[in-house]
């Protein structure tokens, strides 16, 4: 094999290599688009994901925020109506409160009213003597009184009368004024205690009103407001 047979195997075994690492190289080179390509759609699907988790953790929390916003404008509408319903009570109880002050005024009834008072108050504390307070106003009507009081009880209970003592020192308060709008006040009435002071009846008018306003409360408001309050 001369020279120029073996410059020639030589070129073409070189041809041989090269196109062997052409091909070769393009292999790589398609083989690392495709993983540069699988790469970025895979980097590309996770960045989807997260914007998408994103989205959906602020939609959530804006859903949650508009939620305790509805929830906080329910209450606060529902405590302006409990506050308007009770206004509405405390202004028919004060309504009532002033028509008490009218109860005195006639005399005729008030001096009934108040013997009836007495001897409810007696046939409570069932007590052979008390003592009595009333306002300095009525001093005179329920003295007046004290006697007929004690007759009925003694026949309702069937005891003998009580003694009944009262108190010249300390006296109910006197009708609210314009002078004493906000002062301690009583509209009428007596307050009854055993000798001791350990059992008392507070049956003046407004602790009445208390009693009868607690026990009807729930007609009140059903009667007002179609429903009763729990």
């Amino acid at each position: 094999m001369n020279d120029a047979d073996v410059s020639k195997q030589i070129q073409q075994m070189v041809r041989f290599i090269r196109q062997e690492a052409e091909e070769k190289a393009n292999e790589i080179s398609v083989s690392a688009e495709e993983e540069f390509n699988i790469e970025k759609l895979q980097l590309v699907e996770a960045e989807k994901k997260k914007i998408r988790q994103e989205y959906e953790r602020k939609e959530k929390q804006v859903d949650i925020r508009k939620k305790i916003e509805y929830s906080m404008q329910l209450n606060a509408s529902r405590i302006k109506v409990l506050q308007a319903q009770d206004d509405l009570v405390s202004s028919m109880k004060e309504a009532a409160s002033k028509e008490l002050l009218h109860v005195s005024h006639d005399h005729h009834v008030y001096k009934r009213l108040l013997r009836d008072l007495v001897v409810q108050s007696l046939l409570r504390l069932k007590e052979p003597a008390v003592l009595l307070r009333c306002r300095k106003d009525d001093l005179h009507l329920v003295e007046s009184i004290l006697d007929s009081a004690k007759d009925e009880y003694a026949e309702k209970a069937n005891v003998y009368p009580p003694e009944i003592i009262v108190d010249h020192q300390v006296y109910l308060p006197p009708a609210p004024s314009h002078h004493q709008a906000h002062g301690p006040f009583c509209s009428g009435g007596v307050v009854l205690a055993s000798r001791d002071g350990k059992i008392v009846c507070e049956n003046t008018l407004d602790a009445r009103l208390d009693v009868v306003f607690r026990k009807k409360l729930p007609e009140i408001r059903k009667w007002l407001f179609g429903q009763v309050a729990a």
